[in-house]
């Protein structure tokens, strides 16, 4: 029993047993955000880029913020252990507790960021000055940003929705490591769909997570420390 244990302990703890595992999991939450998110991806990637489909667009990404808040949460609490993995069952698990909670914080950030993409395809027909560019533009990242921030702490901790913006905000600035890097992450997003395509950006939607999550660990970290029992 001793040597079996001990076998067993060796087989899930090397380096290649781990690196294995971890590959595995990426392939299986990507496999699950790329069913989540199906029935809206589909028709985007027949959309063709014009202002005007930007409300529309928005309505078909509604099942990304769940599937990401799912697959932080598979990628935060599964252990790459090769004798106990188990990270379809982990990410329904947080599908299911955090549907609401991300829905809560992405519904508004489409909305908001529906607005200011809409007012500054149009600024002309609007009435606006070219300079309106800027600050527009500079509140869209802002929101980005807050989006973030809240999608990764209420997909990992359980808050009332004004606690996570609020703690989404304050991040902003006690942590600029993480804005920083979440802006290169939104800048390498945005050139991976504008020279390949929204497909490529979705294959490697399990990538982008991890690295979302591994950009946010001071800010998980420290809302683990500081408040959380």
């Amino acid at each position: 029993m001793n040597d079996t244990a001990h076998t067993s302990r060796l087989f899930g703890d090397g380096p290649l047993s781990r690196g294995a595992a971890g590959i595995y999991i990426l392939l299986v939450v990507e496999l699950l955000l790329l069913l989540t998110t199906l029935p809206g991806l589909l028709p985007l990637l027949l959309l063709g880029r014009d202002p005007s489909n930007l409300p529309l667009v928005a309505v078909l990404l509604l099942p990304v913020g769940p599937a990401v808040s799912a697959a932080l949460y598979a990628l935060r609490h599964q252990r790459p252990d090769l004798t106990d993995l188990r990270p379809a069952a982990v990410f329904w698990r947080g599908y299911r507790t955090n549907l609401s909670g991300a829905l809560r914080v992405w519904v508004p950030a489409l909305l908001w960021l529906t607005v200011l993409g809409v007012n500054l395809a149009h600024l002309g027909p609007a009435g606006l000055s070219g300079w309106w560019v800027v600050p527009l533009a500079l509140i869209a990242v802002a929101v980005t940003l807050c989006a973030a921030n809240a999608l990764v702490i209420t997909s990992l901790f359980d808050f009332r929705s004004r606690d996570v913006l609020r703690l989404a905000v304050y991040f902003l600035v006690r942590t600029p490591g993480v804005a920083l890097g979440n802006v290169l992450l939104l800048a390498a997003a945005a050139g991976v769909t504008a020279v390949l395509s929204e497909a490529v950006l979705a294959l490697l939607a399990s990538i982008a997570v991890l690295a979302l999550l591994r950009v946010g660990d001071p800010m998980i970290r420290a809302t683990e420390k500081e408040f959380t029992a």
